[in-house]
């Protein structure tokens, strides 16, 4: 992993391009959260007066009596809020997993809304340049995983901000489910997609500001003028019901905060022929499919893993895999969420399914690849490996990777 912006700083390159990002939590830490929105129309929008502002931003920009902050912004003499971006789910999330709401005026407001959805590089610059703003926002809620879109939504925008001359400001929102460390293992370059651009950890423990550093300090070909407006009173050992803030599904298929929790574990059941719980009111916690009984449930309860039991259970899909058929298989229940670990649980419930079913499949496309970055989670399991090995197989880059990390984390 290269370290650019040392390098680009070194040869007196980037200092211009750079707008000072502070190094520690801003003063307040101990009080009341405040979230970066909030810190920013409290101070008046000083940090976007005179500009001309588009947002990317879906549901989850609301304020914590759940008012839309576009909305808030609209209305607001004291910022110039011209253009709105809608990621995937659109901005105001009326699409499902793998859509978005394309190009229209949004009717509460009359803003043109434009589509950044599997949009990046220069056709996204362009996008930038049409819109006629000079500052991209960014502000929405991140659930902690690699594979979660968003956060390649604000690597994509970033570049294309910084192609076409934009400045750029992240507003920061706590990461659900902790801050605490990075787990899992780190994508390799040779596997990027969307749900993995550069090499970070599957479960990378930082916000969105923090990775907005890393993104601008660690892999753009060049940096973008990048700001950020840090949350004030937030502790990396928090989750997210310590925060007093409003929930809102940042997609359809992330209901509650608990979900976020398991989800950069069981997300991997997207790469088999399993149900991921999709079509149920527990996705990613409800994992089964036809010919699966309680032995699985015994099999991973066995291996007396950290924080978690498992139910066995019995659901029919309301849609996606298996939908309108009974199937069986586990649910998950974290008793102890600060000795959970998510990823290694993902990881033997993987084990323990290939060993008790024997219907058990990859994806025939190898997306299992891309949901942990490499082939070393499907060919160890395929050998026979267990839970414990594989998660040792990735100690050493893991290592790496916090090693970067630290150099970007804000908060203590």
């Amino acid at each position: 992993m290269r370290l650019s912006r040392r390098t680009l700083l070194a040869a007196g390159t980037a200092a211009a391009a750079l707008t000072p990002v502070p190094s520690a939590a801003p003063k307040g830490a101990g009080k009341p959260l405040r979230t970066g929105f909030e810190r920013l129309r409290e101070d008046g929008y000083a940090q976007l007066r005179g500009r001309r502002i588009g947002i990317v931003t879906n549901p989850t920009g609301v304020t914590r009596d759940v008012r839309h902050i576009v909305d808030v912004m609209h209305a607001d003499d004291h910022v110039n809020l011209i253009a709105v971006f809608g990621p995937e789910h659109g901005f105001r999330g009326t699409a499902q997993a793998g859509g978005s709401e394309g190009r229209y005026d949004d009717p509460a407001t009359g803003l043109p809304v434009y589509d950044t959805y599997l949009k990046s590089g220069q056709p996204l610059a362009d996008i930038f340049t049409a819109s006629g703003v000079d500052t991209v926002v960014f502000d929405i809620q991140d659930v902690g995983a690699r594979f979660y879109t968003y956060i390649w939504t604000l690597y994509d925008c970033m570049e294309a901000a910084q192609l076409a001359g934009k400045r750029f400001v992240v507003l920061d929102r706590p990461n659900p489910v902790t801050g605490r460390a990075a787990q899992g293992p780190v994508l390799h370059k040779e596997f990027a997609t969307f749900v993995g651009r550069q090499p970070i950890a599957q479960a990378h423990g930082m916000t969105v500001a923090e990775l907005a550093r890393l993104f601008n300090g660690e892999f753009l070909t060049a940096p973008v003028a990048l700001d950020t407006v840090l949350m004030s009173g937030w502790k990396r050992s928090e989750f997210y019901d310590a925060s007093g803030l409003p929930w809102v599904p940042p997609s359809p298929n992330m209901p509650t905060a608990d979900t976020a929790l398991v989800y950069s574990g069981t997300c991997l059941f997207e790469g088999t022929n399993l149900s991921e719980g999709r079509g149920t009111t527990r996705p990613f916690e409800l994992l089964g499919a036809e010919g699966i009984d309680g032995r699985w449930a015994r099999e991973a309860g066995q291996l007396d893993l950290p924080g978690v039991h498992f139910r066995e259970a019995y659901f029919a899909p309301t849609f996606s895999k298996f939908q309108g058929k009974t199937i069986g298989g586990v649910q998950i229940h974290v008793h102890d969420r600060a000795a959970y670990d998510p990823v290694r649980t993902g990881v033997a419930l993987l084990v323990t399914a290939k060993k008790v079913w024997s219907g058990f499949t990859w994806r025939s496309d190898n997306w299992i690849d891309k949901l942990t970055g490499s082939t070393l989670v499907r060919t160890m399991i395929d050998a026979g490996a267990t839970a414990d090995e594989v998660v040792a197989a990735w100690q050493d880059e893991l290592t790496a990777f916090r090693r970067v990390r630290r150099e970007y984390l804000l908060y203590g």
